[in-house]
Order: C-alpha cells, then structure tokens, then sequence
C-alpha cells in the first residue's frame, strides 16, 4: 500500500498540464482527478476501447460543446454521447454566432427580468437568443427529412447537418457539438426528448399536424446494440466499452442501461462496462447520484466486477475537471480513427435482434413446460461467443 511516495516540491513557473496533475495532484479530489486521466490516457483512449459519454448539467452554456467536446470528437475520443437536450439546445447558440456572456451570479434577476435577460447562473444572454434558437429549430424540423418517426440519434444528425451549413453561412469560426458530431459520425441520444427547449418545439409543431415522433424504443435498442458490439472491434483486440460520465440525471442512467438490457431483458450474455469514469457533485446516501457508485452498479450487472480497479469517480465540479480532462488526454495521447457509430446503427441492431431471437429460441427448447427455473443456460451464437441466455 505505500508504494508512491508524497514528495512535495515547490510548484513551477511555465508548467504544462502535465506536469501539474502528474505532480501535484496528489490527495483528495485532485488525486481521483489524476487517476481519471491516468486511466483514460493510458487504456481508455486506446484502440478497441468504446467510448460513450453522457452529458448532465448547464455544459454548452459555458461553450464547452464547442470549445471542448467538439475537439475530443475529432480526435475519435468520443464515439457515442447520452446528453440532456438542454445542453444541445444551448451549443445551438454558438453555432447561430449568437452571444452569451459572463455574468455576475448574485445579479438582480428583477431587474435581467425588466431588461429582456437570462441568467443560466453566472451567465447572462439576451431572451431573443432563445426566441432566435427555436425559430431556427422549428424551421428546421417542419422541413420534409423530419416528417417521419426517428430516433433522437437520426434527429440530431439531421440537425446536425443543417446546422453546419448554417455555420458555413454565417462564417462561425468553431462548430458546435452537434455539428460536429454530424462531421465525426458520432451518435447522440437524448434519454428524455420531451425535457428541453428542442423537445418543447416538437411538440408544438405536433399541434399544427407535424408527423415528426421520436420514438425511445429506437434509442434503447441502439445504444444497447452500441454496448453489445462493443467487444467487435474488426481486430484481434478484445473490444472494451466505457461509461465516461459527466454530472448524473437521466443521461447517466440510460448509459449504465445498456447492459442490464443486455443480459436481464433481452437474456444475451451478462457483462457490464469495463471502465467506469464519473465527475458529479452528487451523494449516494441521499439517493441523489443517479445510478449510485460503481461498486453498486455491479450489483445491476452494469459493471464487471473485476473491474472495479477501473473505475472512478471526482467528487467536484465538472466545469472545473471537464476542461483539465480534455487538455491531458489531448496532451498524452494520438488521436484515434473515428469510429462512426452513426453510420453503423442498422448493422449493430441487426445482429443484437439476431442474437436475441437465437437466444430467446434455444431459451425455449431448453425449458421443460413445467419448468420455472429462471437461471440462464449457456449457449453461443454462430461466430462462437457464449450467450447467457435470460428471462425466456
């Protein structure tokens, strides 16, 4: 247990990033900081390592879609996101080249009332910009490539798409979260489309007869066949999936569920994530983590269990350690080939729906017609992996 040495030296000036967490985060919520980017620097951005992200709290607000998620994308560090709509909704802003500003958290929200402001804590942008965004949003998803039922992954490249051209249009130097997924192929997922001012607009539009449903069954099923195919890598590398977690709430829920659909709903082979990355604020005594600790998350099947070395959380602000994060990683480690998750949906379902109607059919001979025994029998799928086959 004491093998690494405190060995305090004073600080230096001109020090990268590096060197000041390799260093000098040394206790408490900088070390866990440290071991985070130990951890993604040295197996997580790695070949054959999946990588999904889910993304709570006022992030874009503070423009880290485009400052800091956009960059990680390019860099094939992100292959698939699970975000709140209000973050997507707010990254709109910047690539509309519409202005937020800093502000003072303990302003009169009176008088930013009187004057036609919003206050998202210590940042401060005029109401229009709202009423600009969702012009631009209902425009968008009146058009006639939304007038179907989708996922909210084919709903924001779709976005995703116009938004860059209108990017183009207006010469915004930096794109945005959504435009740039769109570029990188990576999927993104909303887990409650209804809760933001995007979800707001759909359901407006659906009052002036818009055909336009997005469906929570579609998204279930790809993120769960993202999971599941994750050990595919095409390689002779072991395919691995990891659950890099900002905040908590819904987005890190419907992560961390992919593998319970996996092996307790659909009774395909049981194996949770096999890293675990968390920055929240939150405590699990309150009920108020979202999915608990990882050592609880076990219990759900959601993480291996020989994998709890692998897993981490910070107890502090994700504004704080999002951007020490990303400045690490992009320091120590070479970019990855984009994955483009996106553009392998159908093919990723598919075989989770084949694997699934194999199982649940030797599930079905194996039982006798009095049999209750629920414990799963062994079986494997034709390129050989085993299946624990679930509740037939």
């Amino acid at each position: 247990m004491l093998s690494h040495k405190i060995a305090p030296a004073p600080i230096a000036p001109n020090m990268t990033i590096t060197d000041l967490i390799d260093s000098y985060f040394t206790a408490y919520n900088s070390a866990r900081l440290r071991e985070i980017c130990h951890l993604l620097s040295q197996e997580v951005m790695r070949e054959g390592v999946t990588v999904g992200l889910s993304l709570s709290g006022a992030m874009t607000p503070a423009g880290f879609g485009v400052s800091i998620l956009a960059p990680l994308m390019r860099c094939g560090f992100i292959d698939y996101i699970i975000s709140t709509g209000a973050n997507l909704y707010h990254d709109i802003h910047y690539s509309l080249g519409l202005n937020l500003y800093r502000g003072n958290p303990f302003t009169d929200d009176t008088r930013l009332r009187e004057e036609g402001q919003i206050r998202i804590y210590d940042i401060i942008f005029d109401y229009d910009v709202l009423l600009e965004t969702d012009a631009v949003v209902r425009q968008l998803i009146a058009s006639e490539p939304f007038q179907k039922r989708m996922g909210t992954a084919e709903f924001h490249h779709l976005l995703g798409k116009y938004i860059k051209e209108m990017e183009g249009k207006l010469a915004v130097k930096h794109s945005g979260l959504l435009a740039t997924a769109y570029e990188c192929g990576v999927p993104i997922y909303t887990s409650s489309p209804g809760d933001s001012s995007i979800g707001m607009n759909v359901a407006a539009l659906s009052l002036e007869g818009s055909k336009l449903v997005l469906d929570p069954a579609v998204d279930v099923n790809e993120t769960a066949a993202i999971a599941y195919c994750a050990r595919e890598t095409g390689t002779d590398i072991l395919g691995k999936s990891a659950a890099f977690i900002i905040g908590g709430g819904s987005p890190k829920n419907f992560l961390l569920q992919t593998q319970p659909q996996i092996h307790e709903v659909l009774g395909l082979e049981e194996r949770g994530h096999d890293y675990f990355i968390q920055i929240t604020d939150a405590r699990p005594d309150t009920g108020g983590l979202s999915g608990a600790t990882p050592s609880e998350a076990v219990s759900w099947g959601k993480v291996e269990p020989h994998q709890l070395p692998s897993t981490v959380v910070c107890y502090t602000d994700s504004t704080i350690a999002l951007p020490t994060i990303a400045a690490y990683v992009m320091n120590q480690c070479a970019p990855r080939p984009l994955k483009r998750l996106y553009d392998r949906r159908d093919e990723m379902v598919t075989k989770l729906k084949l694997d699934y109607h194999l199982a649940k059919a030797k599930g079905s001979q194996s039982k006798s017609p009095d049999s209750s025994d629920r414990k799963a029998p062994v079986a494997t799928y034709p390129c050989g992996t085993p299946i624990l086959k679930g509740h037939g």
